[in-house]
């Protein structure tokens, strides 16, 4: 597995970014692979009530997709082994003490933290306050 795995180098480069495009989580009841394919979600995960795709806010109204909340994505641009230890813990910690909900998505060079678009200008500054200070 590549990617770094000490958490010390880890939080001192992981240099959080925050996107300015919009995401919602929602969900598709039936796994239509052409349907979900036109959605052109970012991620999905299929559980047993149905298939969650991450799209776009943008993309979400335009098919009216019915959605809940929306957010902002964060992303940790170091690369972060899949087998690395206590990131997701201290990032949500971080998080956690500023009362901020966290929905952490690892991929295979990244991770991702979608965060409430009200909350995304806080988290962020909450995020680079770790990597200055550590744990």
């Amino acid at each position: 597995m590549s990617g770094e795995t000490n958490l010390e180098k880890l939080l001192a480069s992981m240099a959080p970014s925050l996107s300015a495009t919009e995401y919602v989580f929602a969900l598709v009841a039936e796994a239509d692979y052409q349907q979900i394919a036109l959605l052109q979600p970012i991620g999905t995960f299929h559980e047993k009530e149905g298939m969650t795709v991450i799209l776009t806010k943008e993309k979400a109204d335009e098919c009216n997709i019915v959605y809940s909340a929306v957010f902002k994505c964060i992303t940790l641009d170091v690369h972060s082994s899949l087998e690395a230890v206590g990131l997701t813990a201290a990032v949500a910690t971080q998080l956690t003490a500023s009362n901020i909900s966290a929905n952490v998505i690892a991929a295979y060079y990244h991770d991702h933290i979608f965060i409430k678009s009200q909350d995304a200008d806080k988290a962020l500054s909450a995020l680079n306050a770790l990597v200055k200070n550590g744990l």
